[in-house]
């Protein structure tokens, strides 16, 4: 049995963790699948949007106990590597073009927390915890911080890294790692509402625009304005920025959304 599948529904691919027997955790071979499978379906055309999910009771509890223990052998050169691998796959969901949404119940740990924090949106059970867990095994977040960081509200991630501490979905939401809290069972329903409205989004803009929150942030104010400001020139003259354009001043639906 896969430890990952990958199943297509017209334009939206579903990823899924398959490894519930021991809460979706990470292993070297999970962890090159997940890096692949991103890849390959970022390219392919006949896909829109991804939907990021664990199979069983848990999203992603972070690292199988097993690896862990194999990576008390590792040279510190072996361990390096290992976490080489482990941010490949991560800032291959990051930079993915496509959106990316994650659905989490149970667990959400250590990596598991990393992939809520590479995913756009992200729905989550109210019984949901989340935790940047890798203190209290005498480790850091090192691998994923610059990806939670992104997105979680900085006061909060300091405290966080320091505790170790789980926190329930709707805390989540309040320091940014959380889209959407559901009640539990209630996943499958917020992800049509969430489908129907990156439907109505432009699919030619949809890479741009991850691409500007990814890249704005980190810019000089005079680089900024530059890389704004060619953006939207490049994207006003597109086929679907003028279609999007002509929908709105016709008062009828854009192409993409008809």
């Amino acid at each position: 049995m896969s430890d990952l599948l990958v199943t297509h529904d017209g334009d939206v691919a579903r990823v899924t963790l398959n490894r519930p027997a021991v809460h979706n955790a990470f292993n070297a071979a999970l962890i090159a699948n997940l890096e692949h499978s991103f890849t390959d379906l970022g390219r392919d055309p006949a896909v829109r949007i991804i939907v990021l999910a664990g199979a069983g009771p848990s999203f992603c509890a972070g690292a199988d106990v097993t690896w862990m223990q194999q990576s008390l052998t590792y040279t510190e050169a072996q361990n390096l590597a290992d976490a080489r691998r482990l941010a490949t796959m991560l800032r291959a969901i990051d930079e993915c073009p496509k959106p990316v949404v994650a659905l989490v119940q149970g667990a959400a740990l250590g990596g598991g927390a990393g992939l809520i924090a590479v995913s756009d949106l992200v729905l989550a059970e109210e019984t949901a915890k989340i935790g940047l867990t890798e203190i209290k095994l005498g480790i850091v977040p090192a691998v994923i911080s610059p990806f939670v960081l992104r997105k979680m509200a900085p006061g909060p991630a300091r405290a966080y890294f320091l505790t170790g501490e789980r926190f329930a979905a709707g805390r989540g939401y309040e320091v940014g790692l959380v889209t959407t809290v559901v009640p539990p069972g209630g996943l499958e329903a917020a992800l049509a509402d969430t489908l129907r409205a990156l439907r109505s989004s432009s699919p030619a803009a949809v890479p741009v625009a991850k691409a500007l929150w990814r890249t704005v942030r980190d810019l000089d104010p005079a680089a900024a304005f530059d890389y704004t400001s060619e953006t939207i020139a490049r994207i006003r003259v597109s086929p679907e920025g003028q279609e999007g354009l002509r929908a709105f001043l016709e008062k009828r639906k854009p192409a993409w959304n008809s």
